[in-house]
């Protein structure tokens, strides 16, 4: 009898990121994978240079400097943040430390791919929630708790469909389920948002002991290939996560990069006028092209052209002028491309490309 793995392995599907590249072509755009448009800032740059001299040396094992300053940063205590290599492996330690064999978690249809490879991983089962235009139900995942359910999982916004729910409904979602489930709020698109009612997480996990908020700095902060993310959490969870996370789970020029870009000035409100901007008018150009574009929190717009081969088509299209999106087969949605939002003169290829295949081109 040949050696396997336990069966849940077997039925993930390997994750596959926003490519990178087009065969022949030089100068990509790539609005693949939601980076910030402007690259690290230059605080990250110089201390990311600056932690390469000390290369030989082992980082904290326990990331005080950085917690330290995320929570000044936000205004949390930073014994409750742990900090992880991208958030990915923060809701992979929730998985594994509160799932498992004979378990369930839930979410909801077209939510992150990850929670659905590391719930299966980790040998849960997942149950995946029918939505509603694009966005969250509640009821519906209230519906799908049972005895066996120990996690949800809620990206708020979501990725890949830019949708939202409202302060109310976060808070109803909460206490409607039982104590005994965790509750997992991946607020990675936070910063973009500037709905007056909107909080990333950290109300519910201060005024509960079951809820967990996750964030990341590849985002609005440009640090995608450090892979720097962190969590805040209530403090028997910390605890948890504490101990089964890797003792140097983060690098040392991430740590610096972090701390780096949390320093820089006005990073955050530049990037978010950028946002806006860009956003709406992309929005709106395709729009105007007769595409469907989805209401959007992140800094992407999900792109719905029908059906799948006129996707695919616009996909080409897109590539034909250099330009790279993500398809979204993988989450259900093959009638649709996500779009990240770059440069401006990067939507403006997006623009003129769609516009220029809307009319046959």
């Amino acid at each position: 009898m040949t050696l396997q793995p336990r069966p849940s392995i077997l039925t993930v599907e390997p994750y596959v990121g926003g490519e990178s590249k087009i065969l022949g072509v030089n100068r990509i755009l790539k609005l693949s994978s939601n980076e910030g448009p402007f690259g690290p800032p230059p605080k990250a740059i110089e201390a990311m240079v600056a932690a390469a001299r000390e290369a030989h040396r082992y980082p904290d094992g326990g990331a005080k400097a950085l917690r330290e300053a995320i929570g000044q940063k936000f205004g949390l205590d930073p014994a409750r943040i742990i900090c992880g290599n991208g958030s990915d492996e923060l809701l992979s330690l929730l998985i594994l430390a509160y799932g498992g064999e004979g378990t369930e978690l839930v979410m909801s249809a077209h939510g992150f791919l990850m929670y659905d490879i590391t719930g299966r991983w980790a040998g849960c089962r997942v149950i995946k929630v029918p939505e509603i235009d694009l966005c969250a139900d509640v009821d519906g995942i209230l519906r799908a708790v049972g005895p066996r359910t120990r996690m949800v999982f809620l990206a708020n916004p979501n990725n890949p469909t830019g949708s939202i729910l409202a302060q109310s409904e976060v808070e109803r979602l909460r206490a409607g389920l039982p104590d005994d489930v965790l509750l997992v709020l991946d607020a990675a698109y936070a910063e973009y948002v500037t709905r007056p009612d909107y909080n990333a997480g950290e109300k519910l996990v201060d005024a509960t002991t079951n809820t967990v908020m996750c964030r990341t700095f590849s985002k609005v902060f440009g640090l995608g290939g450090m892979r720097l993310g962190w969590a805040y959490a209530p403090v028997g969870i910390a605890d948890v996560m504490n101990r089964v996370r890797g003792p140097f789970n983060v690098n040392a020029a991430a740590m610096a990069a972090g701390i780096g870009a949390l320093a820089e000035d006005g990073w955050i409100e530049k990037s978010v006028a950028h946002n806006n901007a860009e956003r709406a008018r992309v929005g709106a150009a395709l729009t105007a092209a007769g595409f469907h574009v989805y209401p959007s929190e992140g800094n992407f717009l999900l792109v719905g052209f029908g059906d799948a081969t006129r996707a695919k088509a616009a996909d080409a299209a897109l590539k034909a002028r250099g330009a790279i999106v993500r398809m979204m087969g993988s989450y259900g949605l093959p009638q649709c491309l996500r779009i990240s939002i770059g440069l401006a003169e990067e939507n403006t290829v997006v623009i003129e490309a769609l516009t220029a295949f809307a009319h046959g081109g």
